[in-house]
């Protein structure tokens, strides 16, 4: 029984080591670029839409995607480490509290929709970030004005507008 375990890893690892798979569930929205065969041609197809179940059993884990395309509901089951898939995208988080959405399927509209999570951890990185990039832009524009190494008073200076656009976008 180990042994299968082990080459269960293996798989897996070997497949992990060409495709980035993004950590998502039920209630997620994804994007799924799928390897499609017409005649002797291949191209790449996306499939766009909400997680509703998740199977973990390994190397066989498998995930449902459902979608409505022309007013028709379309599901769709696709392998986990399938070599026909391109690529899997996660688009949004949804804030769920059910790992099988089965109920969504009697649903159409708006009862249909799934609310988005917040991350206030990604928010607040993403402010951090953008400082960063506004603290750059500020001393690059003092620099090139006065082109010389920028002094301790222009460094107060650039934190005192940094603070100032903090102090505007809380408002």
């Amino acid at each position: 029984m180990n042994k299968l375990i082990d080459i269960e890893k293996e798989q897996i690892e070997d497949v992990l080591k060409t495709k980035k798979i993004p950590s998502f569930k039920a209630g997620d929205t994804v994007k799924i670029n799928v390897y499609v065969t017409e005649g002797n041609k291949e191209r790449i197809q996306a499939f766009e839409g909400v997680c509703i179940a998740r199977s973990n059993r390994g190397f066989n884990s498998t995930f449902t995607v459902r979608k409505v395309s022309h007013g028709e509901g379309v599901e769709r089951v696709f392998p986990l480490y399938s070599p026909m898939l391109e690529s899997i995208n996660l688009v949004r988080r949804g804030k769920v509290r059910r790992s099988k959405l089965y109920y969504l399927r009697q649903r159409s509209g708006k009862s249909a929709r799934i609310a988005e999570k917040k991350d206030i951890i990604k928010k607040a990185k993403e402010t951090l970030s953008n400082n960063k990039t506004e603290k750059k832009k500020i001393e690059k524009s003092l620099s090139d004005n006065k082109d010389s190494i920028p002094t301790k008073k222009s460094s107060e200076k650039l934190n005192q507008e940094v603070d100032k656009d903090n102090n505007k976008e809380s408002k």
